[in-house]
């Protein structure tokens, strides 16, 4: 059994994430989404490597859907509306609520840029969302009789979730896009400790260890401050839903600290609507804002007005939020175009860009003049300003993701090919888990795990029942009575012979079955076949012709002189070998398999070679031992034979 992942996109870049997973012969696809860098057919994931034949219903079991970023969510209404997906999708109530918004701002800025071409209508949208099912986070949601799916809270944006996908013993998470640290607006990620396969996490900040919050925070508002101070404008192109309200809050809070009369504008339409939803969702963000929720609802922004195009070259500063993001198109490439030949405006970035945006070309280093197409060049004179309110998580917490869920398998997507190399091997050389790093179009293959159900021998159920004793005598205790004389004390040992492994059998296609060991020579129809040594020697003493001491051979059924031998050999070995559990059983003592009892047979087998104590009235110690104890086996045997055991021979 295996798990296939093709990356369709972001696979060492980021932008129009498409993963298509095979899971227990289940496809599903993770995202949907659009590249925001190009405005040809590169800015779709190649879907025919999905389905060759175009019969994407019956190529795909379902669609999931992490949140409602265009990267993630911009080709869903082309994939189902004009190549004809028919098939079940699914995503939370805030990306099924928000996603239709962010997808008819973006096809409006296409429209007047591009017109119709290749794109979807705004009647492929509405028709779009009709097909998603909604899901709550940690909602176990059977998709068939096999597959099954979970959300759980990934921070980032206000609905974004963590997807749980398992079919029969194999499971994995795709993170989406995710953040390990709160905001101030929405909480850090939250999921299960769940046994998996393969975790398909983005990298997008693969090599970047941010700062503290409060420090980015202050560095953002004094670039800010210090603009309208001076009377410019600040430009602060985001998309309409996460950062916009992030930043606003911050704004906002800070305007009222400071008194601030300067205007902070919001571009019309889209972030009104946004802001709408965030206080419909108000469960969906962080437990400080539910908390302010109770005297005031904390998306009701004191100091942000409403923007009209007509405003554009309005004298006086101001700040302006205007979408898209990475000034992409739309409003904010309009509002730029008009803003940056000033030197006292400034333009500030942030979060990430995408290549082939101008915002990614501002943030390589700042450019003296933008070609925007061949009769347009903006001459680019403003401040510019980069700072990582990113919503994405950064390096460490990627890291600390992986070792909390400490899957069998990574696959890194949504990074950037350097910094996803370094990610990779960090995660090799320190969690020691396997890492990939596929470019797109590129399929990665991982084993999965597969449970085989087995039934049990009686055997094996009596064997491993509680209790199951044995008892043996055994001799621990030794001292010295009145008269002088050794004194050894016997006792009842008592083990419990629980066994707790057994030997898994399958026969032909007869189901698996678990037996005792002692069972597997009958189920082979073979004899029982033990390799065991055996090793006889005579026993040391000095003393001769003396009674012998009673106190060893009472109630023992053997001859006095060989239950004497033993009886003294089991008080010396319990003194040498406390650690060892020896057992007394009459007429031999054991140790683990080596049994020692005193040999009546004058011509021994065992007996190697002449002995310098053999002859009339020796007593002999025959050993025998399994082949897996045999250096138990010879320890005992060397300790034994220097000891003296001081009995009559």
């Amino acid at each position: 059994m295996a798990i296939d992942c093709l990356v369709l996109g972001a696979g060492q870049e980021v932008g129009k994430s498409c993963a298509v997973v095979t899971i227990g012969g289940k496809r599903i696809m993770f995202d949907c989404g659009m590249h925001m860098g190009y405005l040809d057919r590169r800015r779709y994931p190649d879907f025919s490597r999905a389905a060759p034949d175009g019969d994407f219903t019956g190529a795909l079991d379902c669609i999931v859907i992490t949140h409602f970023h265009l990267d993630h969510v911009g080709a869903l209404p082309y994939f189902t509306e004009v190549c004809g997906y028919r098939g079940p999708i699914y995503m939370t109530f805030p990306t099924k609520a928000l996603a239709p918004l962010m997808l008819e701002d973006y096809r409006k800025v296409m429209v007047e840029r591009r017109g119709e071409e290749e794109q979807f209508t705004a009647e492929h949208i509405a028709a779009c969302m009709k097909k998603v099912i909604a899901v709550d986070l940690k909602q176990t949601v059977q998709v068939d009789s096999e597959l099954q799916i979970r959300a759980y809270y990934a921070g980032h944006v206000i609905g974004a979730a963590m997807f749980y996908a398992k079919v029969g013993d194999s499971a994995l998470v795709y993170t989406g896009d995710y953040n390990m640290t709160p905001d101030r607006h929405l909480g850090a990620a939250q999921i299960d400790r769940l046994h998996l396969d393969l975790l398909i996490t983005e990298s997008t900040y693969a090599t970047t260890v941010r700062d503290s919050k409060y420090t980015r925070e202050r560095e953002f508002l004094m670039a800010v401050h210090k603009c309208v101070a001076g009377g410019g404008k600040v430009l602060i192109p985001t998309f309409a839903l996460g950062r916009a309200q992030e930043l606003c809050m911050l704004l906002d809070d800070y305007w009222e600290r400071m008194n601030l009369n300067v205007p902070i504008y919001f571009s019309a339409g889209l972030t009104i609507q946004a802001n709408m939803y965030y206080k419909m969702l108000i469960n969906w963000t962080s437990q400080k804002v539910k908390e302010t929720y109770v005297t005031r609802n904390p998306f009701d922004f004191k100091n942000v007005r409403n923007f009209d195009r007509s405003m554009i070259n309005s004298p006086g500063p101001c700040v302006l939020f205007a979408t898209p993001g990475m000034i992409s198109g739309g409003f904010s490439l309009e509002v730029f175009k008009n803003w940056a030949p000033s030197e006292i405006n400034l333009v500030t970035l942030p979060g990430y860009c995408v290549a082939g945006t101008i915002g990614h070309k501002l943030m390589s280093g700042k450019p003296t003049k933008i070609d925007l197409d061949k009769d347009t060049q903006i001459d680019v004179r403003c401040q510019i300003h980069q700072l990582s309110f990113s919503p994405h998580t950064d390096a460490k917490g990627i890291m600390d993701l992986v070792k909390f869920l400490s899957p069998k398998h990574v696959i890194l997507v949504h990074g950037e090919k350097p910094k996803m190399a370094s990610l990779k091997g960090k995660i090799e050389s320190e969690l020691g888990i396997p890492c990939y790093d596929p470019a797109n179009n590129e399929n990665v293959s991982v084993p999965s795990t597969h449970f085989v159900k087995a039934c049990a021998s009686d055997a094996f159920v009596r064997s491993s029942l509680s209790p199951n004793f044995k008892f043996s005598r055994r001799i621990g205790e030794y001292g010295f009575s009145h008269s002088g004389d050794t004194e050894v004390r016997p006792y009842l040992q008592v083990r419990d012979e629980r066994v707790a492994e057994g030997i898994v059998v399958i026969e032909g296609n007869k189901a698996a079955k678990v037996i005792h060991q002692d069972e597997l020579p009958n189920f082979l129809r073979k004899e029982r076949h033990e390799v065991k040594f055996a090793y006889c020697f005579p026993a040391h003493s000095t003393k001769k012709n003396e009674e012998p001491d009673h106190n060893f051979t009472d109630g023992l059924q053997c001859s006095s002189r060989q239950c004497s031998l033993l009886r003294a050999l089991l008080c010396e070995l319990s003194k040498e070998f406390r650690q060892e559990e020896i057992q007394d059983f009459g007429e031999y003592i054991k140790v683990e398999s080596l049994h020692v009892a005193v040999c009546s047979t004058d011509q021994c087998p065992y007996r190697v070679g002449d002995h310098p104590l053999s002859g009339r009235g020796s007593m002999f110690l025959c050993c025998s031992w399994l082949a897996g104890d045999e250096q138990l086996a010879w320890k005992l045997i060397s300790t034994i034979k220097t000891l003296d055991l001081g009995l009559p021979l």
